[in-house]
């Protein structure tokens, strides 16, 4: 990391000494966190802790429709969502101390297929994804409880080509670094979707594609979040800590 170099002097009895403060010049990664389908930010709010402990800024959010405004549920539409991420994202990037090249985002499910499509409109530098969802692209403005679960379920079960699905459009286009989380025992995104994910990452720098045992798609069980903001902390600090090192050698 770079550095900003101040010359002082320092009295002592009648000497003068000569000294050098060294601090960073370097702003911080920001880290921005998109809860699931019906979710909320207050999980996120635990693990978000942790990493703004690694030096980093973190903002969670509830989207429109889900926490105080549930009752507004039923009328929103992913386009509705996606206009959420954006305006979460610039708060992110006008934070005084967010190095806006070092932006992390941090999908579940839902929120995880929001944030692949928010790359290909905004520069992200790394993406990590629990359980990421899937959609049609069809019916894009319609509420998206209106969506036929059935076919949905289906269209999850496919090999899905990367031409033919806008999230993993913005996946074969990224190019920083993405963590895959998948569950064992996932009811709602089987594995055959994270597959199609893993799959459209060709020119990722890297990927890392963890599955947490026994999970279920909610992580209902305890051991099974540990394990997530394990595997989520781990990783940010390896991303994190490289930044930090690549900025030194430069």
């Amino acid at each position: 990391m770079t550095a900003r170099s101040e010359t002082i002097r320092i009295r002592i009895e009648q000497e003068v000494m000569e000294g050098t403060f060294l601090s960073p010049r370097a702003r911080v990664p920001g880290v921005l966190f998109v809860h699931g389908w019906g979710g909320s930010q207050q999980r996120d709010l635990v693990r978000a802790k942790g990493i703004a402990g690694l030096g980093c800024v973190c903002l969670t959010f509830d989207l429109r429709g889900h926490a105080a405004a549930e009752a507004r549920l039923a009328q929103v539409t992913r386009e509705d969502n996606l206009r959420d991420l954006l305006a979460a994202y610039e708060r992110l990037c006008s934070h005084p101390a967010i190095d806006t090249d070092a932006i992390a985002v941090v999908g579940t499910s839902y929120g995880g297929y929001l944030a692949t499509i928010l790359t290909s409109l905004r520069p992200v530098k790394w993406l990590a994804l629990r359980v990421p969802a899937i959609y049609r692209d069809e019916q894009w403005n319609i509420p998206k409880r209106q969506l036929d679960k059935v076919d949905l379920a289906r269209y999850r079960q496919q090999a899905i080509p990367v031409a033919d699905n806008r999230a993993l459009r913005a996946c074969a286009e990224f190019r920083g670094d993405v963590l895959l989380v998948e569950s064992e025992h996932d009811e709602h995104v089987p594995h055959a979707t994270l597959m199609s994910y893993r799959a459209a990452f060709r020119q990722a720098h890297s990927l890392s594609h963890r599955i947490i045992d026994a999970a279920d798609h909610s992580l209902s069980d305890r051991m099974a979040q540990e394990s997530y903001t394990n595997i989520l902390v781990n990783w940010i600090t390896e991303m994190v800590v490289g930044e930090r090192l690549r900025l030194v050698r430069d």
